[in-house]
């Protein structure tokens, strides 16, 4: 990740508020799909989540390669297709953000040719506006771009920062000081041992 770039760190209450707003705005509108489809990985939580809140069972997912922690693929490609008839289902596409749009991009193409839905919308928790892919339902915009690290992806994330740090750090603290200066979110010494540790954990594996 470049240094200096500024980051926004959401909490597994923010995601909880969000979705459940969305799902409240999917009732008002008279949108409750047959099938929840999640593009992994980002939005395989929200979509569990819209699954429960609206008493959808149908949840399936279609995973689209194009981040690996904060570095960015060539292309996005999918990795795992989808194995569903969508004919005359009305069908939710979910993911977390919209960013480059290219997940969007080749998800909805795929998804297209796997049966013609009767109706089909989008829903993403933050939608960055510098996306040319704009989703049906989106919790937040975001204006002014930066990087969102959700809450299950804190390991992947934070681990790719510290190792992109010039003069690695001494310990945990520095590390949490640098993380505030640096990317401007703040996490405590505690997360950042527990990063660490794990990273340290998956490195001897």
């Amino acid at each position: 990740m470049e240094r200096d770039i500024r980051c926004e760190l959401v909490s597994w209450d923010e995601v909880r508020r969000m979705t459940l707003e969305l799902a409240q705005r999917l009732r008002v509108e008279g949108f409750v799909p047959d099938i929840i489809v999640a593009i992994g990985r980002g939005g395989w939580i929200p979509g569990r989540l819209l699954s429960d809140y609206l008493d959808v069972a149908n949840l399936t997912d279609v995973k689209v390669e194009h981040y690996r922690g904060t570095e960015k693929q060539a292309i996005a490609r999918i990795r795992y297709p989808l194995r569903a008839d969508l004919t005359g289902q009305r069908v939710l596409v979910v993911d977390d953000v919209t960013d480059t749009g290219d997940s969007f991009a080749v998800a909805l193409e795929h998804i297209h040719g796997c049966g013609e839905p009767a109706e089909l919308r989008t829903l993403v928790l933050h939608h960055k506006r510098v996306s040319p892919y704009v989703p049906d339902y989106f919790a937040q915009e975001v204006a002014e771009w930066r990087w969102i690290v959700y809450p299950w992806a804190v390991v992947e994330d934070l681990s790719a920062m510290i190792a992109d740090m010039r003069d690695p750090p001494a310990n945990a603290a520095e590390v949490a000081d640098r993380l505030l200066r640096e990317h401007g979110i703040r996490v405590s010494v505690r997360e950042v041992e527990e990063v660490l540790d794990l990273t340290r954990s998956q490195s001897n594996l």
